[in-house]
């Protein structure tokens, strides 16, 4: 059975109508939503939450994202296929949206898609229009070869490097779940390279002991971890890290020894 997953900003009705083109193609597809809350026009957000959970989708999954505020210009429609060690395809936006999820997943190649492979699209809804359908043939077997031509000169996010100078480790919030966690860019040897479980670190001047999980401070209180995800991320038990440290997306931390 072909699996295709969704992630959007819609929230609105419009998940269905993408749903209502794929199982018009590919009727026995199971789709899952990976999620529609990506908060609107947020294009990091949604690439974090994308390269997050691609990876563990089986083989052949087919990965349909759509946070796209150019919708309707010149802005190019994108197929992709990925190959580590399983092979997955993602379809969207050339916007930097799929990029992080296809360099996770291995190595992949991209395409831009046919203006043949859809029929007068809207200019407002392209999730519709041409990622769903492209996405369902894809699911099916059809070569993406004959879906688009190969380019290389695809748009990637700017991003800040996580970096270590002297006791200083700084990096760029890429995520916020709805708990308030605050994930950075950060990744887990990068940080082993900066402190060991046990240390504090302090951020804003507010202390941060580097731990294993919440649990390992009293209520409401800050800390460091390494997320399920793989990166490091500032956190509160049971309260909202954004509340407390008033952080956003794409802002630069410096976290110091």
């Amino acid at each position: 059975m072909p699996i295709i997953t969704l992630l959007t900003d819609f929230r609105d009705f419009y998940p269905a109508a993408m749903k209502a083109v794929i199982l018009t193609i590919a009727p026995q597809t199971n789709i899952v939503d990976i999620t529609h809350g990506i908060p609107p026009q947020n294009i990091k957000w949604g690439a974090a939450a994308l390269s997050f959970t691609a990876p563990f989708f089986p083989d052949n999954t087919v990965h349909i994202a759509v946070v796209d505020p150019g919708v309707g210009s010149e802005r190019r429609s994108l197929a992709i296929r990925a190959t580590g060690e399983k092979t997955q395809y993602l379809v969207g936006p050339d916007n930097g949206l799929l990029i992080p999820a296809a360099k996770t997943i291995g190595s992949f190649e991209v395409f831009e898609i046919f203006s043949k492979s859809t029929e007068k699209p809207s200019l407002t809804f392209h999730g519709r229009d041409i990622f769903a359908p492209v996405g369902a043939k894809l699911s099916l077997g059809e070569n993406i070869h004959e879906m688009g031509k190969p380019v290389t000169d695809f748009i990637e996010l700017p991003t800040k490097a996580p970096a270590i100078k002297n006791n200083i480790l700084a990096g760029e919030i890429i995520f916020i779940d709805s708990f308030g966690n605050l994930i950075t860019n950060i990744p887990e040897e990068t940080v082993f390279k900066f402190v060991n479980y046990g240390e504090t670190l302090f951020l804003e001047g507010q202390p941060l002991p580097f731990v294993h999980t919440y649990a390992n401070v009293n209520s409401n209180e800050p800390l460091l971890l390494i997320g399920s995800h793989g990166f490091l991320e500032i956190s509160l038990n049971r309260a909202s890290a954004r509340d407390y440290f008033d952080i956003n997306t794409e802002d630069i931390i410096q976290i110091i020894k």
